[in-house]
Formats: C-alpha cells, sequence, structure tokens
C-alpha cells in the first residue's frame, strides 16, 4: 500500500490525494479561480492538505498557506491583499475568528471547511462544538465530490506564494515568477524518492512547505507530527524508519532537554539527512545534537526570498564552527558595506546573495519593496554577516536588529550569544529602546530556564564581565517566555515596540 502522507494512524495514498485534487480544481474553476490567482489556506499541518496544494496546482492558481496564530487582523490583511476568493480552513480556525475578520474581506471569500482528523482533534483538544459544520456552509469532502474531476495531469511543484512572518511590520507576499522544481543537487540528497520525511514545523511557513510538497511530488513518503512532542518525535523516528527530518533549533533544545535515559531509548539509526533553518542555532546546541544524532545534521541559510544559497554538512560546521556553510555552487554571496564596497573576510556588513536556479519573484503589490532590496543583481534580507578566509559564511545580525547606541554599533546577536551561556538563562532576546541621552539603548529580556532563580543584577553583573561597558544592556526584563512564532523566530516587534510607542522615531 503507497501511504504517501502519514499523520498518527491516518495514512492517505498518493492515488486517493490526486483523485481529491481533481475534484477540488474543478470546484475551484466552477467558482471562477483563475491562473495564477491566489488560494489561502488556514490550516494546521494536515494530510489534506496536499491535497488541496495538489489540486490548487492542477488548474495553475497559488496555494496561499496563512499562518494560522495570526490574528483576526492580520488574517484579514492576507485575504485583502492577496484578492484571494476562496480560503480552505480547518473548522475550529475559522469559527475562532470568522466574526473579527474584515466584513471585506469575509463577503469576498468563499469558505470551504475541512474537518480536523483525529490526530489533531486530540493534539489541540478540539471539542466537538468548536469544529461543528453548520448547515449551509461548505465542507470539503461534500463540496468536492459535486464536481466532475479535471484530468489529472503533473505541474510543476509550485513554490506557493508564503506571506513573510511579519516580525517587523505587515506580512508581505513573495510571488514567485515560475514555477520551481525539486532541487536535487547541491543539497546532498535533501531529496530523493526513497525518503521518508518526517515533519513537525508548519507548512504555513516557506521550508516546511518546500518540505512537505517536494516530498510528495519526488514520490517519497510524508509523515506529518501534529504539533512537535519531544519524546513522541524520537518515538516516530524508530517507528517509521524516519531517514529525513526538517526542523529548528527550538526543537533541538527541547529534545536535548529531555532525560538522557528517555533520549536513549530510542533507534535513531535510520536517520540520513536531518535539516535546520530558520532560526540561529546556539553552538553548544548544535554540537550536541551531532553527537547524538551523528553526521546526518545539515543546514541552510537563506530566505523565502532567496531559497537556499548554502548548504552546510556536519563535518563542515564542525570544522568551522558557526558557520551557516559555503556558497552552493549556482549561489553567489558578498558581504558589503553601506556604500556596496565587498568587505574582506572577517569583517562583518550587509549579506547579498543570488541563487542562479531559483525563479526571481516579486512582493505583491509592492514592487517598490522588491527594488530596495537588490543591488547589482543580488538581493539581499536584511542580515548581517561575514565570510572568512575559506568562503564560510557567519551570521551575526539582522540588519534591522542593529542598535546605535551614543555612535557605536551593537549587534543583538553577539549580545544574545553571550548572555546565553548564562546558566540560569533560557533563552533571550536584545533590543533597542529610546534614551535621551544615547538614541538607543540596549534592553535584553531573558527567559529564565526551569528550575533556576534569577534577578536583573545578576544579569547585567554577568554581562560585565564578558562584554565591553557600552555593550553592557541598560534594561533587563525577565519574562516568563518570549513571544515565538512556532518555527522558534522570536517577535521582537512586541518586545519593542511599547517602548516606541506615539514616538515619531524607531531607531
Amino acid at each position: 500500500m503507497d501511504n504517501s502522507v502519514t499523520m498518527g494512524e491516518l495514512s492517505l495514498e498518493r492515488a486517493r490525494i490526486r483523485r481529491l485534487a481533481r475534484h477540488v480544481a474543478s470546484g475551484l474553476a466552477e467558482l471562477g479561480v483563475a491562473p495564477e490567482e491566489p488560494v489561502t489556506l488556514l490550516m494546521r499541518n494536515d494530510p489534506e492538505f496536499l491535497s488541496l496544494v495538489t489540486g490548487i496546482e492542477l488548474i495553475g492558481a497559488t496555494a496561499t498557506p496563512v499562518n494560522w496564530h495570526f490574528t483576526p487582523d492580520e488574517i484579514s490583511h492576507i485575504l485583502l491583499d492577496s484578492g484571494a476568493r476562496v480560503l480552505f480552513a480547518h473548522s475550529d480556525l475559522w469559527r475562532k475568528v470568522r466574526a473579527e475578520v474584515d466584513a471585506r474581506a469575509r463577503d469576498r471569500v468563499a469558505v470551504i471547511l475541512v474537518d480536523p482528523p483525529a490526530p489533531l482533534r486530540e493534539a489541540y483538544g478540539i471539542e466537538e462544538a468548536d469544529r461543528r459544520i453548520e448547515p449551509g456552509e461548505r465542507e470539503l469532502l461534500a463540496w468536492a465530490e459535486g464536481f466532475e474531476p479535471v484530468p489529472d495531469r503533473p505541474k510543476p511543484v509550485s513554490a506557493g506564494m508564503i506571506y513573510t512572518s511579519g516580525t517587523t511590520g505587515k506580512p508581505k507576499g513573495v510571488k514567485r515568477l515560475a514555477p520551481i522544481g525539486v532541487q536535487r543537487t547541491h543539497n546532498h540528497d535533501a531529496y530523493v524518492p526513497w525518503m521518508r520525511n518526517l515533519l513537525a514545523a508548519p507548512v504555513y511557513h516557506s521550508a516546511p512547505y518546500r518540505a512537505a510538497t517536494a516530498t510528495f511530488a519526488i514520490g517519497g513518503e510524508l509523515f506529518l507530527q501534529p504539533r512537535f512532542r519531544e519524546e513522541e518525535f524520537l518515538a516516530l523516528i524508530e517507528r517509521r524508519r524516519i531517514t529525513h527530518a526538517f526542523m529548528v533549533p527550538t526543537m533541538f533544545i527541547r529534545l536535548l532537554r529531555l532525560p538522557q535515559e528517555v533520549r536513549a531509548r530510542h533507534d535513531l539509526s535510520s536517520l540520513r539527512h536531518v535539516v535546520h533553518a530558520g532560526a540561529p542555532c546556539p553552538p553548544d546546541v548544535k554540537r550536541r545534537m551531532i553527537d547524538w544524532f551523528g553526521p546526518v545534521i545539515f543546514e541552510f541559510y537563506g530566505g523565502t526570498e532567496t531559497g537556499a544559497v548554502t548548504y552546510c554538512t556536519s563535518q563542515e560546521w564542525l570544522d568551522h564552527p558557526g558557520t551557516v556553510g559555503r556558497a552552493t555552487p549556482d549561489s553567489r554571496i558578498r558581504v558589503r558595506d553601506e556604500a556596496g564596497r565587498d568587505l574582506p573576510p572577517g569583517e562583518p556588513g550587509e549579506i547579498w546573495c543570488r541563487l542562479a536556479t531559483y525563479p526571481d519573484f516579486t512582493y505583491l503589490n509592492r514592487p517598490e519593496a522588491r527594488a530596495e532590496m537588490e543591488r547589482d543583481g543580488l538581493l539581499s534580507i536584511g542580515d548581517v554577516g561575514f565570510l572568512d578566509a575559506d568562503g564560510y559564511l557567519f551570521i551575526t545580525d539582522r540588519k534591522r536588529d542593529m542598535i546605535i547606541s551614543g555612535g557605536s554599533n551593537i549587534y543583538c546577536n553577539m549580545i544574545e550569544a553571550v548572555m546565553i551561556e548564562h546558566p540560569a538563562v533560557a533563552d533571550c532576546a536584545a533590543f533597542g529602546i529610546p534614551d535621551e541621552e544615547l538614541g538607543e539603548a540596549l534592553a535584553v529580556a531573558v527567559e529564565p530556564a526551569e528550575g533556576h532563580g534569577l534577578d536583573e543584577a545578576s544579569v547585567v553583573d554577568f554581562a560585565k564581565t564578558r562584554l565591553k561597558g557600552y555593550m553592557v544592556p541598560r534594561r533587563v526584563m525577565l519574562v516568563d517566555a518570549l513571544p515565538r512564532d512556532p518555527s522558534g523566530k522570536i517577535f521582537k516587534r512586541k518586545l519593542r515596540d511599547p517602548f516606541w510607542e506615539g514616538r515619531e522615531r524607531r531607531i
């Protein structure tokens, strides 16, 4: 039996997925969806997600996943900005936000509800009343079966239109100008037909979306975890003989917190390729993961806009600790100063890059934002870093996270790398706050490690022993949990914005 997509005890065969997709494509055409038109999906990880994306691709439309953690205002923005006329949504998610979604979006969009399957209901505690589908509402299976299926035909794998996470403003839709094939080179067998890929990261992000759709397209088997649970993740690797997985550093940290006896009881020998991206990984965490999983840990650097311009093996990282790798043979990477001049090895500046094999893109409805990020044919997603003498790239910060305090540049990532060494600090985030004398002052939000006492004075004292005077935080905030999206990325905007509220300037 070809169980192409599996979650818990639910397995959907490839033939069944494509059969429903043909009906979905016919239904979308009946609703007037045109080629390249966005079709939005407000869904958690669900095998049916692949049926819908396949159906959307069959008529040449553009799958547009929506972060289901977004507020009704953010969901409204995407529905209106994309111009979508169709929304597929898990019934309980739509029920929670429907009343607060902008009426202009509600009136425009045809909502087709998807009943969350049993593994999702268990993982998220979804009650019967929350998932009910009322008379007159469209339910996916009943709606789709009402249309004659379109012919099945292979189509290039769509990149979808991913909306950036919005950590610094309203999300922007990254619209590719051509389909993307499955990358088979320069990624150390990241996609092979025999792969058994485990995915717990949310598919509304670009890398997990790509992992899910490319695995299905190439003929591999995809295993979805409804939400990341540490020991269950290890048990799935052993039970399903998982060969591939996409992860983020937050997952590494949580796995490493498991007791040694729990970690040791699971056989992980089937693993061949575990790739991480999306957020910086603390060096100690990565080293411990390589020690545990073996030399199967890979890392790439890039963004929704650029694709993966580096691909780093375990051995390369061990030889160059902290690197995200060298440019792949089909990529170019330059580190430049504000004047656009290339900087020598070891000197940090803005990272500019281009993956030649990746189709170009535009920001939907924002051509000026697209133009601002390109220079001399290279793209910048706002990261700061340096190349070493061997061409290995190191990320030091986000350009917009750089603080200029009293005329001195402070790179937040450098501060965070020091503060995370404090034994009582689980995680932290550095950012700038207004200061009448310095312009900006450095603040650090600290999430204490479980079972450890911590106070602001001890954090400052620790910083003084390891940082130059102007890099010592002027303010320390102790928080129960840092605000994050499910990929592990910290929403610094939510920490920073209250300090700048009502001011004309933001830096």
